[in-house]
């Protein structure tokens, strides 16, 4: 656990890379964070006050359990200003919770995440893809209802066999197989085209590559990749790019908006390399008209 002087000396490194009129918030994350006794979090808490009241960050932002939010938790966190909490979901099925061994229930987190909005905080919902017992079902409906508990931004996990874990085991006694980055990807693009459809921004997908994952040294098996919001966006945009309507005409150009302007064309440019199959000439622009993920064709 960092000491203040350490959390400081970090905050005050990461600053002198932004710039002035960026939008910075400082997060505790890694951990569940109000798990730890209240003296630990006001002692964390309030290393980022200084920053906050100066002007220089604009929130504070952490991570937890569903089941550790209460009113006791809130009021402390409205204390010290936090702006936004995290809940670590995984899933809205109790069965898939259950395999998991979550140690929490899907009504855990619609409880939680009621009080966490009633008492005017931002809410953050975490879910990961590919769980002991889920299926492609089971995320729209973890979707569906974490847009039902109006979540301000969503984060997506495809899971990991990690070393020295209970699912390691499971793995090597092959009783679980995780997904392939196909079909992790192929999963996400669905939530991804629901949840920008929703409005509810996607802050993360796939878990940060460190070091040791690039070594294989962590990672047993499953989805890891450096570039997977990419790939599942490239999907996203294939599904819509399917619909369409075939033409005589030889050139087409699509437009969509500025944000969505790479992964339309797709990793490695493939949705364009696949379009350029039935068409002789296809290009992309931007139309800063267009939002989420609206396009439309011109055939001339």
């Amino acid at each position: 656990m960092p000491k203040a002087a350490e959390i400081q000396a970090l905050i005050e490194r990461n600053l002198a890379t932004m710039p002035a009129d960026a939008h910075i918030e400082i997060g505790f994350f890694g951990g569940t964070f109000t798990g730890m006794p209240h003296h630990e979090q006001e002692y964390y808490l309030a290393t980022a006050q200084p920053y906050l009241e100066s002007g220089r960050i604009k929130g504070i932002r952490l991570s937890t359990r569903p089941d550790f939010i209460d009113e006791a938790v809130l009021e402390l966190l409205k204390k010290y200003h936090v702006s936004l909490i995290e809940l670590g979901a995984q899933s809205m099925d109790d069965a898939v919770l259950a395999v998991a061994e979550r140690g929490h229930t899907a009504d855990d987190v619609r409880k939680a995440s009621h009080m966490i909005k009633s008492a005017g905080f931002a809410l953050g919902l975490q879910m990961m893809v590919g769980l002991p017992g889920d299926d492609a079902a089971a995320d729209i409906r973890t979707a569906e209802s974490f847009a039902a508990l109006e979540a301000d931004c969503v984060r997506i996990y495809p899971v990991l066999v990690i070393k020295g874990t209970a699912l390691e085991g499971l793995y090597r006694k092959k009783i679980f197989q995780p997904l392939s980055l196909d079909e992790a990807a192929e999963r996400t693009a669905v939530l991804l085209e629901y949840f920008i459809s929703k409005n509810i921004a996607v802050i993360r997908v796939g878990l940060h590559v460190s070091e040791e994952m690039k070594a294989g040294q962590e990672v047993v098996a499953g989805p890891v990749h450096s570039s997977f919001r990419e790939i599942a966006m490239t999907k996203a945009w294939a599904r819509k790019f399917a619909g369409i309507a075939q033409s005589k005409q030889k050139k087409i150009t699509i437009f969509v908006g500025e944000q969505q302007y790479n992964t339309a064309i797709g990793y490695g440019g493939a949705n364009k390399k696949s379009l350029q199959l039935k068409y002789q000439t296809v290009k992309f622009r931007t139309d800063n008209n267009l939002n989420g993920m609206e396009f439309y064709v011109d055939y001339s």
